[in-house]
């Protein structure tokens, strides 16, 4: 697989700013993109004024999550100790992947560290743009799922769901942060993968170490949880025993379904089926479209996690199109297109 380009994403993109050099590089390299990222830019900022969404009191709790976790990327690396403790990998396999657990995280698996998990060039901030990530210092990584609340998640694309989005992103960041800060104590060198700074393309750590499948809206999904879950990964030098790929049936699930295509306000994810994709055959969303969507809303959307029968546990277990065809009728009766709680939590009107 191709390594991807930090730079290309949207979060990257609608970071450059008319006037900086960060701009100027990126759209002589990239004309194509100029003028649908200069009129996204134009937008209402994600939960700012302008926005479908938009409340003076409310909309600031997911901003502050946000400011928070811009504020602590700094912490993601650290001084090693220097004293290194000997340790047997197999203990400290299953040792580290408690504590995850312990810390908060409903999944987790270790990953045997591949170039093209990495991206291949840094481009989310100014002061790291273009710089090259190398993919070799960390060959393992503890890569963990945090649970979404269903009922906030199925108010998307409310305040509610980016509050819950933000408030997972941090206590990701914060089991990131325990566990890289306990493995350069013991002597080998960690990096916390938090939000707004990322090596890696955590979906495909994820996928790469049994925890999901990436579906037809190019979220991990897991057996368990759906989408409705939030990454995070620490990678290190320290000897770990990788987990391997598991399937669940979901690729022929989402040929099937496409609830998540049908629902998504931006018409973002493609119907139909895979395609070629710089040699790996997936179905890839419009990044565009679905961002453009989020600066319209005010939010960060959800309506495909929500939408996803996953998302809403599946009980019963895949083996073949009845059983899906099953599993989509039950949906159906129960949901409509998709689950949708109107009226707020109480403790935010």
């Amino acid at each position: 697989m191709k390594r991807i380009d930090e730079r290309d994403t949207m979060f990257a993109r609608m970071s450059y700013r008319k006037g900086t050099w960060q701009y100027d590089d990126y759209y002589s390299k990239n004309k194509d993109k100029k003028e649908i990222d200069d009129t996204i830019r134009e937008k209402p900022n994600i939960c700012g004024p302008g926005t479908a969404t938009y409340s003076p009191v409310n909309s600031p709790i997911a901003d502050a999550n946000f400011l928070f976790l811009n504020d602590i990327k700094k912490f993601s690396e650290g001084k090693v100790n220097p004293n290194k403790v000997d340790v047997d990998k197999k203990e400290m396999t299953k040792k580290l992947k408690g504590l995850t657990l312990h810390y908060g995280a409903a999944l987790v698996g270790i990953c045997s560290m591949k170039d093209y998990h990495y991206y291949s060039y840094r481009g989310r901030h100014s002061e790291v743009y273009g710089e090259k990530v190398d993919s070799n210092k960390h060959r393992l990584g503890i890569v963990f799922a945090v649970e979404m609340d269903k009922e906030m998640l199925n108010r998307s694309p409310q305040l509610s769901e980016v509050i819950e989005t933000s408030n997972i992103y941090v206590k990701a960041a914060m089991i990131g942060m325990q566990l890289s800060y306990y493995i350069r104590l013991l002597g080998y060198d960690a990096r916390n993968h938090m939000d707004a700074n990322f090596l890696a393309v955590l979906p495909l750590v994820a996928r790469d170490a049994g925890i999901g499948e990436i579906g037809r809206n190019g979220i991990l999904t897991t057996k368990k949880y759906g989408s409705r879950v939030r990454l995070g990964l620490v990678t290190t030098e320290m000897e770990l025993i990788p987990d391997s790929p598991t399937e669940f049936g979901l690729q022929r699930f989402c040929e099937v379904c496409g609830l998540c295509s049908d629902t998504c306000p931006g018409k973002a994810i493609p119907k139909g089926d895979k395609t070629l994709i710089d040699g790996d055959l997936r179905w890839q969303i419009t990044q565009e479209k679905c961002y453009g969507t989020w600066r319209n809303i005010g939010t960060d959307c959800g309506i495909c996690i929500s939408s996803c029968p996953y998302s809403q546990g599946v009980k019963k277990s895949i083996e073949n199109d009845d059983d899906i065809d099953e599993v989509l009728k039950e949906h159906e009766e129960k949901y409509g297109a998709r689950p949708y709680i109107r009226e707020a939590p109480e403790w935010l009107k």
